[in-house]
């Protein structure tokens, strides 16, 4: 079975925001889809070892903010790469943000707000498909929303290993013969090819921000 076919499939990029207890959280999901149309309910792909899940699970609310090309790669790294258990992804210093019905949006370069409460949560062996009800719906811009396949090919990103569209084989191993080096950013899973030793002290991930100190020769 080849599963890169299933990258074929469609998918955006969304930022999920919900509350631990008073506290705002969310992550990085690629998998969002409308369901019905009359009272619309939305069905979201999340694996069991975000904790925003764990946050969603009892709050029962989230938002989705719908991103765009426009939008900073700060927002997929501070959501989509580190964990809310230990880190304060809302702490306002690499994205703007605001409440909406008193949950997390990000604020700028988004296509629109939605605010869903969950209605069931169905489990497979790595992932929860929430359903939940849309309660109101904002829109914001009029900027192309972000693909799945403009993240990748366009701003170079990769999965996360909690993505639905991980596959650590096809995102990190050189094809056979290849003389161009590549080095992957152990934060973010970005991949530079090329001799990354030449590049200014400087330099840093165009989509975390690390150091090349970050970064880990494949």
């Amino acid at each position: 079975m080849e599963l890169s076919v299933l990258w074929k499939l469609s998918y955006g990029m969304y930022a999920i925001g919900t509350l631990d207890g008073t506290r705002p959280t969310g992550c990085i999901v690629n998998t969002v889809a409308q369901i019905t149309s009359t009272n619309p309910v939305i069905a979201v792909s999340m694996n069991k070892n975000n904790f925003t899940y764990e946050a969603i699970k009892k709050t029962g609310r989230f938002t989705v903010s719908i991103l765009t090309e426009k939008t900073a790669p700060n927002v997929i790294a501070k959501l989509g790469f580190c964990s809310g258990r230990d880190t304060d992804k809302f702490d306002g210093k690499d994205f703007a943000w605001k409440a909406l019905d008193g949950l997390p949006v990000v604020k700028d370069n988004c296509a629109g707000h939605l605010v869903a409460e969950v209605l069931s949560m169905t489990e497979v062996e790595t992932h929860y498909i929430i359903l939940a009800r849309v309660k109101d719906a904002q829109p914001c811009t009029n900027f192309a929303p972000m693909t799945y396949k403009y993240y990748h090919e366009v701003i170079k990103g990769s999965a996360p290993k909690n993505a639905p569209t991980y596959q650590a084989s096809a995102a990190q191993k050189t094809t056979s013969g290849s003389t161009t080096e590549k080095w992957v950013c152990s934060i973010c899973g970005y991949v530079y090819e090329g001799d990354l030793t030449k590049e200014p002290a400087d330099w840093v991930c165009p989509i975390c921000k690390q150091p090349k100190s970050k970064f880990v020769k494949q």
